[in-house]
């Protein structure tokens, strides 16, 4: 999908949201999330709608350690922001395995790129999945707050998901997503210092931990 030509996935939020405050006071969300700071302004304008469950699914992470710390922030955050109050978290489970599958052979490849793309393809296929299984009534991501995650990816995958699952039993729909725009990213920002959230410098693969490691090398030997 050109980028460019992309429509305006914000917009098309709001529509969505105006539609199922209509149809339900407050219609279930499974919403992935891929940590506390990326959470903390999405939830800030989902929770007003909807009745959020938080998933927490996350393969890319292959040190556990790391995975358990987004995890443990995430909780905290949840239980401590007066606005996500009722919003669940559930854990998709520890699994690198999954990851590494998928980006075999691949290792070489640039950041932001096709190995990108399927890792968001990989976290987006088991939310709609747990989303079907449970009859959530929607599904999406917080990926989409990150300006360096392509937004039009993301809604694509969604779609596409949303599509695939369309007349199966508990089929959820996909909610748009580019949560970066009207301040959002600088939102999450101000509401990280504010609640003191742990902020990662690496998306969570090895592949990102290795760019992040380069960098740092590069920037010391000037």
């Amino acid at each position: 999908m050109d980028q460019k030509k992309s429509r305006n996935y914000y917009q098309r939020f709001k529509e969505q949201v105006g539609e199922a405050v209509k149809e339900s006071e407050k219609p279930t969300l499974l919403l992935h999330a891929c940590c506390a700071p990326c959470s903390s302004h999405v939830l800030s304008v989902v929770a007003q709608y909807f009745d959020v469950t938080v998933f927490f699914y996350n393969p890319n992470i292959d040190d556990k350690a790391e995975y358990e710390k987004r995890l443990a922030e995430l909780e905290r955050f949840v239980s401590e922001a007066g606005f996500a109050a009722g919003t669940k978290v559930v854990d998709g489970g520890y699994g690198p395995e999954a990851f590494f599958e998928m980006a075999r052979g691949r290792g070489d490849l640039p950041e932001g790129g096709e190995r990108c793309y399927d890792c968001y393809k990989l976290r987006l296929e088991k939310t709609a999945e747990y989303a079907r299984l449970n009859s959530y009534d929607y599904f999406s991501t917080t990926l989409s707050i990150s300006p360096y995650k392509r937004s039009d990816w993301i809604n694509e995958i969604g779609i596409a998901l949303g599509k695939e699952m369309e007349g199966q039993e508990g089929a959820p729909e996909f909610l748009f997503s580019d949560f970066k725009k009207e301040n959002g990213y600088k939102h999450s920002i101000e509401l990280s210092k504010e609640y003191c959230l742990y902020r990662q410098d690496y998306c969570g693969c090895v592949f990102s931990k290795q760019e992040r490691e380069r960098k740092i090398r590069e920037k010391e030997q000037g």
